[in-house]
């Protein structure tokens, strides 16, 4: 099995942990024996752009001619059985998806975010949940408030793209969704059901975990922003006693650091401990009794439940995005708690979550182990690989 896979990383000066699991997805593929074939742009590269390269930077989210005939040149001499696509903005274009069909290779692409529909992929404006430009052909809400990047300029560039490659993301042979919430969306995009497979991302094996009860107290792990929710569970925590429910530990960094250092120096069971590295977080998870996830937007797929899941932690979150779906939502299936993404709600679960996570420590590592171990996530895209090579065009 050969497998082209595209993807536009995004800047090193924005940490994203879709460049992190595109990587670890082509060294399982590569550990499992598939011929994986990069074909990767940066848009670090933008910087160093000659003057001719950066005046045609605002066609390239649209067509991308230099791109498209190095790929052509790829797909002739790799031949390869199928095309998967992660993010192709704004150096790659989703032309890619035509020149692939052009060469007879069937399209996989892993839906990330909320792209496809709005331009600055999160369903997120001023703060607030926004689904303005669902339906519309043409994002003209998008370009009136400058969604992307604040620009309104880089935005008719992108509402444009939108619009022109709405019937190129129709003719993709097969979508990966990591949520059945993003399942949903691209149904609404218009895509049938035969032509998604929910397919989440995993994350390396920790080990067993400490035993039930060995971690104390709940843990935030993330960008410290307002769509995180950080200010919300802050909130929750204020409205109990100092010690009553344990402690809060925050661990990340963001826009609301000085938020999480207030809070810490105002409440001794507040303690924010900045940022750090994968190891440091892992050793977090492990040292907390609950993970507390309380994002307030449609969050795609929070790695941190995966990671609380694979090392014991039951997760108390918000009923948003992709949450329920990682958390579970029915009877015998949840590794947690849900709540509406509310101060009222969030404060009204606390004591009963970190009372209660210790039971729960078994059905985490079991809900991981079915569900978000690499054997397991791997085993469905090479299904899926399977499939669309035996039908190559």
């Amino acid at each position: 099995m050969k497998v082209v896979i595209a993807h536009n990383r995004y800047s090193s000066a924005q940490p994203s942990g879709e460049n992190v699991i595109v990587d670890a997805e082509i060294a399982q593929l590569s550990a499992a024996g598939v011929t994986v074939v990069p074909f990767l742009r940066s848009s670090d590269e933008i910087e160093h752009m000659s003057p001719a390269g950066r005046a045609a930077l605002p066609m390239m989210p649209i067509w991308a001619p230099s791109v498209q005939r190095e790929l052509r040149e790829l797909l002739s001499s790799e031949r390869p059985d199928v095309f998967h696509l992660h993010n192709p903005y704004p150096l790659l274009s989703p032309w890619v998806v035509r020149t692939a069909h052009d060469a007879g290779v069937p399209v996989v692409q892993t839906i990330h975010n909320y792209r496809h529909v709005c331009v600055a992929a999160t369903f997120l404006r001023d703060g607030h949940v926004c689904h303005d430009c669902v339906g519309r052909r043409i994002a003209t809400p998008a370009v009136r408030y400058s969604c992307y990047r604040g620009s309104r300029a880089q935005s008719v560039v992108m509402a444009t793209s939108l619009a022109v490659h709405r019937g190129t993301w129709q003719s993709v042979d097969r979508f990966i969704a990591l949520t059945g919430r993003i399942a949903e969306f691209l149904r609404d995009f218009g895509v049938p059901d035969d032509r998604i497979t929910v397919k989440p991302n995993a994350v390396t094996d920790p080990g067993e975990p400490p035993a039930a009860g060995t971690g104390s107290g709940a843990l935030f792990l993330g960008r410290l922003s307002a769509e995180k929710g950080l200010d919300l569970l802050l909130e929750a925590w204020q409205r109990h006693a100092e010690g009553s429910v344990g402690r809060l530990r925050i661990v990340g960094d963001g826009p609301l650091r000085d938020m999480a250092r207030a809070a810490a120096a105002s409440r001794p069971d507040v303690e924010y401990l900045g940022g750090t590295d994968n190891a440091g977080a892992q050793a977090a998870i492990r040292s907390a009794a609950l993970v507390v996830v309380p994002s307030t937007w449609d969050d795609v797929l929070p790695t941190v439940i995966i990671e609380s899941l694979a090392n014991g932690r039951p997760v108390l979150g918000t009923a948003v995005g992709g949450i329920p779906y990682l958390v579970g939502d029915r009877t015998g299936d949840s590794a947690g708690w849900l709540v509406p993404p509310t101060a009222d709600a969030l404060a009204a679960a606390l004591p009963t979550a970190l009372a209660d996570a210790p039971a729960r420590t078994a059905a985490a590592r079991a809900r991981y182990l079915a569900m978000f171990s690499p054997t397991v996530v791997l085993a469905t895209l090479l299904g899926v690989y399977d499939e669309l090579a035996s039908t190559r065009r």
